[in-house]
C-alpha cells in the first residue's frame, strides 16, 4: 500500500522529479541534488519532501523528460498519514519514532533515522504516522 492522508491539512505542490525513474503514487519522496527520488531506509528525514501523488512508469510518454510532479505536503503540525508496516505493530509502539523499510512501508523495528512517529495502530501491519518532512513545522 501507499501512504494516504488520514488527518490534518495538506496541499499539493509541484517539484522536479528525477528523469527516467519510476515512482508509485503514495510513496515518500526525498530531495537529492534538487530533484525528487524515492525515499529509502537510509535517506535522512530532513530530505523527505512529502508523498508523491502520481505513479510514474517507464511506459509514460514523458518518462525521460525533465518535469514537475504533484507532491502532497502538510500545511500544519501533526498531519497523520495512514500506511503499512513491515510487521508487528503493537500499541506499545505508539509515540515511538521509527524508520522506513522503503518509500512505501514503515519499519517499526528500526529507529536509527527516526523518520516518523507512530500515532495509532490499526492492525499489526497498518497504522497512522506523523512524518518529519523537510517542510514540516
Amino acid at each position: 500500500m501507499a501512504f494516504k492522508r488520514y488527518a490534518g491539512r495538506t496541499k499539493v505542490i509541484y517539484l522536479p522529479v528525477t528523469v527516467s525513474t519510476a515512482f508509485t503514487e503514495g510513496a515518500v519522496v526525498s530531495s537529492s541534488a534538487g530533484v525528487l527520488i524515492a525515499a529509502t531506509a537510509s535517506t535522512t528525514a530532513l530530505t523527505h519532501m512529502g508523498i508523491i501523488r502520481k505513479t510514474i512508469a517507464s511506459t509514460d510518454s514523458d518518462y525521460a523528460t525533465a518535469r514537475k510532479v504533484p507532491v502532497e505536503v502538510p500545511v500544519e503540525k501533526n498531519v497523520e498519514w495512514l500506511g503499512d508496516v513491515t510487521s508487528g505493530l503493537v500499541a506499545a509502539d505508539i509515540g515511538l519514532e521509527v524508520d522506513l523499510t522503503n518509500s512505501l512501508n514503515i519499519d517499526r523495528a528500526a529507529t536509527a533515522i527516526k523518520v516518523a512517529m507512530v500515532r495509532s495502530v490499526i492492525t499489526s501491519t497498518k497504522g497512522t504516522f506523523v512524518f518529519k518532512f523537510a517542510n514540516s513545522y
